[in-house]
């Protein structure tokens, strides 16, 4: 986003993409090309996450009713089909398509009930909930926060699903909204300084260049500069949140050059190339303006979070259809870049609980919907390829901030403190360095915006 560093990877792409191929090589190295199974089909097919999603989707389609989900079990490299019901002609129907099939007792159907009697019941602030397909359940989690009459609603109710269907656990961290992703973005609102990240650079419906950053960013102010103390550079067009978690930013300059490319830090990219749906099981990558380049699977999707609302003490803010991750996160990174070893835009960071130090989970507002929704599209832009901006260093310091005052909860305070993220061969790799003494620190509320 900023004037400075974008014509770097304008440039970065016009030397023909090594850069950006080299990067994802380091991020997951051994990463294999699809292969097809036995010539009999029985066989599961060795594929990518990429290439496993597809094959989820058309199994969802033919299958029918019988079809109860899928992931990707990483280690071998397949996609894992659910089904239901003893139609052996089903079973092998997916296993002929290559899939790793497995009967099961809960329909989809059975779970989306389950969901909605939660939703019904058991809208709690501090909870979320989504369908694991590794163990055919929803899986109920309650942070720190729900204790005594809460808690005990929410065990009841989970009871009442039955063991089979629902379970539920604890998080010792608490949820809140994250403003995180790509390079820092700034904003004045009531209250002071808000940071939050940018995501992935766009092509907005009118041809327009812009960017997607989280939606509790874009309601808690209009105008966002490339520094924290610089001249607004860009303006929010739409912003949604709660129920979903994007906004779409266009830039001021029409003529401004948006690559399409993830800055994973160290003067290394990953050129976007196209917007993906999340499997479960997939490695995914996030980049953060507070906690730099980190990497997990991801563990569940259509997940709803309860974040509680900092404009109305016994309100929720509630968000739907978002990613689940076992990929951390911190206050400060909210808005930024979730995506894949082969440079799929896949979500924008929302909220979570833990930190990169404890751990814990965060959750995804997706990209496919965001760019349905906004009317965006990944590609050329203002002159280049719009795409994505993703941030190349973690933010330090003890600097104060204001948080954010509105519903989307408080991000972080912003610092001009510096640091830089090594591309790790792992994908492990965090943003480190010393920051000036005025670096990003948290702002307070209820929620607290990555």
């Amino acid at each position: 986003m900023s004037h400075k560093r974008i014509p770097k990877r304008k440039a970065a792409i016009a030397a023909g993409g090594v850069v950006a191929l080299g990067a994802a090589a380091m991020l997951l190295p051994n990463a294999n090309a699809s292969q097809d199974g036995a010539a009999d089909g029985a066989t599961p097919r060795t594929l990518k996450a990429t290439d496993a999603s597809d094959l989820a989707a058309q199994l969802a389609t033919s299958l029918g009713a019988a079809f109860a989900g899928s992931y990707y079990d990483s280690a071998r490299q397949q996609l894992v089909v659910n089904v239901v019901g003893g139609d052996d002609n089903v079973f092998a129907q997916a296993e002929k398509a290559g899939a790793a099939v497995r009967r099961v007792g809960n329909t989809v159907a059975s779970l989306q009930s389950a969901a909605r009697t939660l939703k019904a019941r058991a809208t709690i602030p501090g909870t979320s909930w989504a369908v694991d397909p590794r163990t055919n359940k929803v899986v109920v989690t309650a942070d720190r926060t729900v204790t005594g009459a809460r808690w005990n609603r929410l065990r009841s109710t989970v009871q009442g699903l039955g063991s089979a269907t629902a379970t539920l656990r604890k998080s010792a961290g608490t949820f809140k909204t994250f403003a995180a992703g790509g390079d820092a973005i700034f904003a004045q609102a009531q209250g002071g300084t808000v940071r939050c990240s940018l995501g992935f650079n766009v092509t907005a419906s009118d041809g327009s260049p812009a960017f997607l950053t989280a939606g509790h960013c874009g309601v808690a102010a209009k105008q966002w500069a490339d520094s924290q103390n610089g001249q607004p550079v860009a303006t929010v067009d739409q912003a949604t949140f709660p129920g979903n978690d994007f906004s779409l930013v266009k830039y001021d300059d029409p003529n401004t050059r948006a690559p399409s490319e993830v800055d994973v830090g160290n003067g290394q990219t990953v050129q976007i190339t196209q917007a993906a749906d999340a499997t479960v099981g997939e490695t995914v990558f996030r980049v953060g303006s507070t906690t730099g380049l980190h990497n997990g699977a991801v563990t569940g999707l259509d997940a709803t979070v309860n974040f509680q609302s900092e404009t109305d003490p016994n309100g929720v803010d509630t968000v739907n259809g978002l990613i689940q991750t076992d990929v951390c996160a911190e206050p400060g990174d909210s808005g930024g870049s979730l995506f894949t070893q082969d440079g799929s835009a896949v979500g924008l960071t929302s909220g979570g609980s833990g930190d990169c130090t404890q751990g814990g989970e965060t959750f995804f507002q997706p990209v496919t919907a965001a760019l349905q929704a906004t009317g965006a599209t990944l590609g050329a832009g203002g002159g280049n390829g719009a795409g994505a901006g993703g941030n190349g260093g973690g933010a330090a310091g003890n600097g104060t901030g204001a948080g954010d005052p509105q519903p989307g909860g408080d991000q972080s305070g912003a610092g001009s403190g510096t640091a830089t993220a090594p591309v790790d061969p792992s994908g492990t790799g965090a943003g480190s360095g010393a920051a000036d003494g005025s670096g990003a620190a948290e702002g307070r509320g209820a929620a607290q915006s990555h």
